[in-house]
């Protein structure tokens, strides 16, 4: 099985709505936050993006699990991966599925692609 997902957002609403606190505990976990401490605004949007793209991947849209439970994390060379915790890791281990994750923003906008896979 494979599956897509994506999803663009205007970098000018997430940068408004991270003026909120409760927007920040909403939708990014404590680990993503100290990832995204020094960044931009183009940042926070394209780990929204990433969300939003499981979500649509996932094939159930943003049902039965949190946003902050779905992670946009990087490892050590800067590549962008999914960690999932509660019960958006119990949906997709249920489904058997994996995930990539591509990310990108320029100056207005913020993308994300998620492909979704089972590896038979």
């Amino acid at each position: 099985m494979i599956s897509n997902g994506i999803d663009i957002v205007e970098i000018e609403r997430i940068e408004k709505a991270l003026e909120k606190q409760s927007f920040k505990s909403f939708v990014y976990s404590s680990e993503e936050l100290k990832e995204l401490e020094n960044k931009k605004a183009e940042s926070y949007a394209a780990a929204f993006c990433a969300k939003e793209a499981f979500s649509k991947a996932l094939g159930s849209g943003i049902d039965g699990f949190k946003l902050n439970e779905v992670r946009v994390l990087h490892n050590s060379l800067g590549a962008p991966y999914l960690s999932l915790t509660g019960n958006a890791e119990k949906i997709a281990s249920n489904k058997g599925l994996k995930f990539a994750l591509s990310l990108s923003h320029c100056e207005k906008y913020a993308a994300a692609v998620v492909t979704a896979y089972t590896e038979e």
